[in-house]
């Protein structure tokens, strides 16, 4: 019998997929045995990845793309499906925008925030229905947040792009479920970037996981097994549904109930 989410034979797409979440995905991809495509707008940061994980076997290959350019992704796509005679899954990873005030967002930021995390996740899935369909088979898996139902102060617009993600999930399962193309998305809340932005300073991190009820951040490969799921043959009957993957952050209605349960007050 073959493996629990065994992709062998699967080629997959993955933008945004040279470090962090991104390259999670790539990884638990490959590992499973599907050949990967990174689409990153830096190609060099995606061939350092893939030449890591090319010392372990995994087949991983690199291709530059400019989410924010409908052609460009399309193009992208067709030149992906043509070089392998065939696409299964694609992972629109690359997401995130300047954070901004209400009173202090332009108009720039806001259409940043909805090109690169809402409108892409359009063109690449409308890119990839015709390689899809053709084999009867297709894994549409978007990464979103659970800033889609939850609020942060300077972060309106990116709330929007992603409610408006999970709002193309059910909309395109829809349409889809018939030629054998699901659409699912995984809603991430904090995971740890070491290094990188605010949130990996040590206090900033204690204090952010007091209010985290499994009481840590989540990991990329947290996201990243969450996605193989989706992508599997076994995630079959599942569509137009997103998996939160936030150790439970959103289930206290404040952070009071968080001290009160385990009394961190």
């Amino acid at each position: 019998m073959p493996r629990p989410f065994d992709l062998s034979g699967r080629i997959a797409i993955v933008t945004g997929g040279g470090r962090g979440i991104g390259a999670a995905i790539v990884t638990r991809l490959a590992d499973a045995g599907a050949t990967v495509v990174i689409a990153n707008r830096t190609r060099e940061v995606a061939e350092v990845l893939a030449a890591e994980l090319a010392i372990n076997g995994l087949t991983v290959h690199c291709v530059p793309f400019d989410a924010l350019d409908r052609a460009s992704l399309h193009a992208m796509v067709d030149r992906v499906a043509g070089r392998y005679g065939r696409l299964d899954i694609v992972v629109h990873n690359a997401g995130g925008c300047p954070w901004s005030s209400l009173e202090e967002l332009d108009e720039a930021k806001l259409e940043e925030a909805l090109a690169l995390n809402l409108n892409a996740s359009f063109w690449l899935a409308q890119a990839a229905i015709s390689h899809m369909r053709a084999n009867r088979f297709g894994r549409i898996l978007v990464t979103s947040s659970v800033s889609a139902r939850v609020a942060m102060g300077g972060g309106a617009h990116y709330s929007a792009a992603k409610a408006g993600v999970n709002a193309f999930i059910r909309g395109a399962a829809f349409e889809l479920a018939r030629d054998g193309i699901t659409v699912n998305g995984v809603e991430a809340g904090f995971i740890a970037k070491p290094g990188r932005g605010t949130m990996s300073a040590p206090e900033t991190r204690a204090k952010l996981e007091r209010f985290v009820p499994v009481g840590r951040m989540g990991s990329a490969d947290d996201i990243g097994y969450a996605m193989l799921y989706l992508a599997s043959v076994e995630a079959g009957y599942m569509t137009g549904q997103t998996i939160i993957v936030d150790g439970g952050s959103t289930l206290p209605e404040t952070g009071f109930a968080v001290e009160r349960q385990w009394g961190l007050g």
